[in-house]
């Protein structure tokens, strides 16, 4: 990812104070919505389900991420700097992003590819807690594995490993990763059936969301994702 200022929203730092607290409200909340997870949450997946870690160990974990964070703020901190003046612009532009994204799919694939964008249930049957704790580690994992983990990544090789030309390689990773993306949403137990309309939707928002991660940085992808699943699963 592009090297950014230091008060630019891109910067680790920026990104990492900004993303963090709705981490711990999902970290937090999926104690009342066990043994639903997010499909990409495989931290908690892991305590939980493979460790079978207790509440005391898993406040425990918790504890220990907060100590960590602090720390890793404390040497971030020495090269790069927060400006509290990027929050608000983050989260404003984030809810535009999210009011406008689902419109422009919705254009995009009835005027222009004619295909239905019609989604399956999901989670819409969930109590309200539930989905909104689903929402926030949506915007928080999906993000972190699909956009920060297997976008940049993709980057990486195509362009430094196969040696394609730059535009090449994002253009390309960008496309796959919102393939994997949209097919994630797709798995058992809680995913949708498969069916062209939720998946090419799903394939243009991993689009949408990998193009603001690449220009606009992780946290604004993060807060958008959340908030557009908030305004479709909660307030809608």
């Amino acid at each position: 990812m592009p090297v950014a200022a230091a008060d630019n929203p891109r910067n680790l730092l920026t990104s990492l104070i900004l993303v963090f607290p709705l981490f711990l409200i999902y970290q937090v909340g999926v104690l009342f919505t066990l043994p639903m997870l997010n499909g990409a949450d495989f931290v908690t997946t892991l305590l939980f389900r493979t460790f079978g870690l207790t509440l005391s160990g898993y406040l425990g974990f918790l504890g220990g991420v907060l100590v960590l964070f602090l720390v890793t703020v404390a040497m971030l901190g020495r090269r790069q700097r927060f400006n509290r003046a990027v929050v608000v612009p983050v989260l404003l532009e984030s809810v535009v992003w999210a009011l406008t994204m689902g419109s422009l799919i919705v254009l995009v694939m009835t005027k222009v590819l004619g295909i239905s964008p019609r989604l399956a249930g999901g989670i819409e049957g969930q109590g309200l807690v539930t989905r909104f704790v689903m929402s926030l580690g949506a915007g928080v994992y999906e993000e972190t594995v699909f956009r920060l983990g297997l976008l940049s990544g993709l980057v990486f090789v195509l362009e430094k490993l196969v040696r394609i030309a730059r535009w090449a390689a994002l253009l390309g990773a960008i496309l796959l990763s919102s393939a994997v993306f949209s097919a994630m949403h797709h798995l058992p137990p809680y995913g949708d059936p498969l069916a062209l309309g939720p998946f090419v939707f799903r394939v243009l928002a991993g689009i949408f969301f990998g193009l603001l991660f690449w220009r606009r940085g992780f946290a604004v992808a993060v807060y958008t994702h959340a908030f557009y699943d908030i305004f479709v699963l909660v307030i809608r």
